[in-house]
């Protein structure tokens, strides 16, 4: 019986190249992959430095296509995209620059998108309810309280 696989160092850096080419990724998922590859921690950083000066891995370069990419497709408000990105331990900097890449007129119109569709599909009667619902929907996307409670009485109260 054959036990897992192990790599070279020149071997797991080419095949992090790839991993990295096919979609952006941050420093904690090519350190977990390497882990799971069963590379040491000295060729875990030697790989990862390898792969930043190769500009193969750019943390601002991720953060920012993670946030328009949350932000245009599943709708994610700035708290979910910066909470998110705070999980994959992306400084508050590249958060910033991050949070640049959605307009303030784009993200007033998805919000208010996003609450009229809910909206309409939430089946209850009772408007404090229906409220609640949509409310709570739309903090979980994290979308900012302020900004919820206005949309939410404009659509329910409307």
């Amino acid at each position: 019986m054959q036990g897992p696989r192990t790599y070279t160092v020149d071997e797991a850096h080419k095949a992090l190249e790839h991993y990295c080419a096919y979609q952006e990724r941050c420093h904690l998922e090519v350190q977990k992959k390497l882990q799971s590859m069963g590379m040491i921690p000295i060729a875990i950083d030697t790989i990862i430095n390898r792969l930043i000066e190769d500009n193969y891995l750019n943390e601002t370069r991720f953060a920012m296509a993670f946030a328009r990419g949350k932000f245009k497709i599943k709708k994610w408000g700035r708290q979910r995209i910066t909470r998110e990105l705070k999980m994959r331990d992306i400084s508050a900097y590249n958060i910033k620059v991050a949070l640049q890449e959605i307009s303030e007129d784009d993200y007033q119109k998805t919000l208010y998108a996003l609450a009229e569709k809910r909206c309409a599909a939430i089946k209850e009667t009772n408007s404090f309810k229906k409220k609640k619902k949509l409310v709570d929907y739309l903090l979980y996307r994290g979308w900012e309280s302020h900004l919820v409670y206005e949309v939410v009485s404009e659509l329910v109260d409307g």
